[in-house]
């Protein structure tokens, strides 16, 4: 082979290897609003909005992690350490939610900014559930709003303020009743969202939450939750069963409320997270929504428990009647709740304390987790801990 050919066919490499790198690129920006090639010093563009209005929030009584102030010097900077270890170099996942302390009394919480021409009934939905007359209701699991309010230059915008939730899957479930506990918790707050009339239309897995401040009595790092807030190390926690949690439903953008004639409301399909809905597919005929909240709510439970772990095959013919595709052959959530308590009441002490098993689990987890889950089951029984852990009324 030449030299000449040679180097043809190396610039060509170049040249396919720069193709790929910026259609990567282009992909990034797509679906993450931002181009992760940027330095670790440098925001991107979901970041900036908060560094400018640091210090109009800090006047409202809420602290940013240091990334966001417009006096920011990486915490690496001058130093050894690798940005990848310092908790400032880690970039936000959305743009429009952030972590914030709440400079009065310490508490970590999170912002939300609404743009209200995009999702005009989002805040009044969440208030209403916040609202005095039902924030104290058990049944009530939609977070709770502690304050909204406008900033001096951002037109339209609400910020809402919300505790800092988690995952409703993470940490993993110790037991099968700490899965059972969730589910109830879930199934009784969609339940009642749909009893005070109003539609979620976007109850999938990324948008249930559980309170980890029982859990997590030292918090986590928002962007690496695994981490401590200082990444010192990995962020300790109690089992469900120990410290149980509350689950929540968050994001209201396209819920929508309705009055109470309004007993089979239909809706142009509006996609949420969900990709699945079959009531969607090739369709933009209006639907009544509610049957779609059953649909979300039941495909969760069978991506998240029934195809990962091994015990909750109790629950797969109840979800097959949640997800099946005519939409006026599911479910009421009135239904799913009384079936889903008959279910319950067949399932034995035994069961309920059995250890939840991942399907992808290897056999070092096996083993390890096996250990620690009879060490803490024996202590449970022999102290009367309840095999489905509520949490406080």
């Amino acid at each position: 082979m030449s030299s000449g050919d040679r180097t043809g066919k190396k610039t060509d490499r170049k040249a396919e290897a720069d193709r790929r790198t910026a259609q990567r690129a282009q992909k990034e920006v797509s679906v993450f609003g931002t181009n992760y090639h940027l330095s670790p010093e440098e925001l991107d563009s979901r970041e900036v909005w908060w560094r400018v209005h640091y210090e109009q929030l800090k006047a409202r009584g809420y602290l940013l992690r240091p990334r966001y102030s417009p006096e920011w010097v990486p915490s690496w900077t001058n130093t050894k350490k690798d940005w990848l270890e310092c908790e400032d170099g880690k970039r936000l996942r959305f743009a429009q939610i952030i972590d914030a302390t709440r400079i009065s009394d310490g508490k970590f919480v999170t912002l939300k900014r609404i743009n209200q021409a995009v999702h005009p009934y989002e805040v009044t939905i969440a208030q209403y559930f916040s609202s005095d007359t039902l924030a104290s209701q058990a049944a009530n699991h939609c977070v709770p709003i502690y304050e909204a309010f406008t900033l001096d230059d951002a037109n339209d915008v609400v910020v809402i303020v919300m505790p800092l939730l988690r995952a409703y899957t993470d940490p993993q479930f110790d037991t099968i009743g700490e899965g059972v506990e969730c589910v109830r918790q879930l199934f009784e707050g969609l339940h009642y969202i749909h009893k005070h009339h109003v539609a979620h239309r976007d109850c999938m897995n990324r948008n249930l939450m559980l309170d980890p401040s029982g859990l997590y009595p030292h918090s986590f790092h928002p962007m690496e939750s695994s981490l401590n807030r200082d990444y010192s190390g990995h962020a300790k926690h109690f089992t469900r069963t120990q410290r149980p949690p509350k689950y929540y439903f968050i994001d209201f953008g396209i819920s929508r409320r309705y009055a109470p004639s309004e007993t089979v409301p239909k809706e142009v399909p509006i996609w949420g997270g969900d990709k699945e809905v079959p009531e969607f597919q090739g369709s933009n005929e209006p639907c009544n929504p509610f049957p779609t909240d059953v649909f979300y709510i039941g495909n969760a439970l069978k991506k998240d428990f029934i195809q990962m772990k091994q015990g909750f095959e109790f629950m797969q013919p109840l979800v097959a009647d949640m997800i099946q595709a005519d939409p006026s052959k599911r479910p009421t959530m009135d239904d799913v709740v009384a079936r889903f308590e008959g279910i319950c009441r067949g399932l034995s002490g035994w069961k309920l304390r059995s250890r939840v098993v991942d399907k992808d689990e290897d056999v070092f987890e096996r083993v390890t987790r096996t250990t620690s889950h009879w060490t803490r089951r024996i202590g449970f029984v022999a102290r009367g801990v309840p095999a489905i852990p509520a949490p406080p009324s």
